[in-house]
């Protein structure tokens, strides 16, 4: 089912880096959208909508090989499944898109679909024995960037030609890449521990040259981060945490973090990887088999 909620979303200042900013306060209309998902970990803008990856899975297991996942295209509050379950797809996450190919993360894969030809047999690029948790793409010209959260290592493909994508080659190793974002030629890595458990080196970081990669910290906060994205505007950084579960802005000027406050009838539990499309936020909460939708 669909519902809708007006609720008031706080930005409240805290976990501050630097000075307090004031408090913010606005009416937003928030949607709880969970029609046809099951355990859904991944959103990706789409044609003014959003795609949905879904598990599809018996029980919760990211890991899981059954074969059931799907993937949804929601939009303007209607929903069609796009990719339906074939058995390529198991623990589907982050997405990309490029001349019509959707590459599909999938455990230790990434799957690729025709969608000019829905009857064309996916291309299944298999990663190296032990990259198991593959989790998030993003591209910078013909280079695509593939996160395994499990060996902390961090995938290139050559995309010139999507149609043949190149084999995938290790680029970086840092602790527990998690979501991926790229802007202005340089990347954001928002890092979870695999273990269950942050530590210090589980951050958000920053790599400026993409040709030279180097990590260093961004906000050094420890957490269990997800999702990444660029605000509308692309002054802030939007991040999703499992723990605390919640949503937080970074200030791409001052780092500093600020807490999203979503008074919810049920609250969030595994904030995933969410997307930011038409001046909307849209948050695949994966435990809750729902996506949270609010404005900027």
């Amino acid at each position: 089912m669909k519902k809708t909620i007006l609720t008031s979303l706080s930005l409240m200042a805290a976990l501050i880096l630097t000075s307090c900013g004031s408090q913010q306060k606005e009416t937003v209309s928030v949607e709880i959208f969970n029609e046809g998902l099951r355990y859904c970990e991944s959103t990706y803008p789409y044609e003014g909508g959003i795609l949905i990856a879904n598990f599809g899975s018996t029980q919760l297991d990211p890991l899981n090989t059954e074969g059931k996942g799907y993937i949804v295209r929601y939009k303007d509050g209607a929903s069609e499944v796009l990719i339906p379950a074939d058995g390529n797809l198991s623990g589907p996450r982050g997405m990309y898109l490029r001349d019509g190919r959707l590459f599909i993360c999938d455990v230790n894969k990434i799957v690729v679909y025709n969608l000019s030809n829905r009857e064309e047999a996916p291309r299944v690029i298999a990663l190296p024995e032990g990259e198991a948790f593959v989790n998030d793409l993003a591209a910078e010209g013909n280079s695509l960037y593939a996160s395994v959260t499990n060996t902390g290592h961090i995938f290139r493909l050559d995309i010139t030609d999507p149609a043949q994508p190149g084999e995938p080659e290790l680029w970086l190793e840092i602790a527990g890449p998690n979501g991926l974002v790229i802007r202005d030629g340089a990347m954001y890595v928002a890092c979870y521990s695999p273990e269950g458990q942050a530590r210090s080196e589980h951050v958000i970081y920053r790599i400026a040259d993409l040709q030279n990669p180097v990590a260093e910290p961004f906000v050094t906060v420890p957490g269990q981060y997800d999702g990444i994205a660029f605000s509308g505007d692309g002054k802030s950084l939007y991040v999703t945490n499992w723990a605390p579960a919640g949503i937080s802005r970074i200030d791409m000027q001052t780092r500093e973090i600020t807490p999203v406050e979503l008074p919810l009838e049920q609250p969030l539990i595994g904030p995933a990887d969410m997307t930011v499309a038409e001046g909307k936020i849209y948050v695949p909460d994966l435990p809750n088999s729902r996506v949270v939708i609010f404005e900027e």
